[in-house]
């Protein structure tokens, strides 16, 4: 199933949205380069990534700085936690949706 996000426009690179598609909260993410969405709850303390900052491609949890790479996979962090699930994510006329339904796992 497709959700619709928001419009290009509403997700200028560098920015971050939470939105709620059936169970899952979901972080989207334009890294300037492209569209991103993984699961919004960090695996490490269960923080909203949405909340936390972009730093190049990755996502950065604002409590402890846990990195995500664009797939869901972990990228740097002190001690080793859980990759995140990631969504595909494409523009269609305009609007950024996302595909939910099963999720995929990070590549690894």
């Amino acid at each position: 199933m497709k959700v619709t996000v928001c419009r290009e426009a509403e997700l200028p690179p560098g920015s971050v949205r939470k939105v709620e598609a059936g169970a899952s909260e979901i972080a989207v993410f334009n890294t300037g380069s492209g569209y991103c969405a993984l699961d919004d709850t960090c695996t490490h303390a269960g923080a909203s990534l949405s909340e936390g900052r972009l730093d190049g491609c990755r996502l950065v949890c604002g409590w402890h700085g846990a990195e995500f790479e664009c797939d869901g996979k972990l990228a740097k962090f002190p001690a080793k936690i859980a990759d995140l699930s990631a969504y595909p994510v494409s523009v269609e006329a305009g609007e950024v949706t996302v595909e939910v339904g099963p999720k995929v796992p990070a590549a690894g």
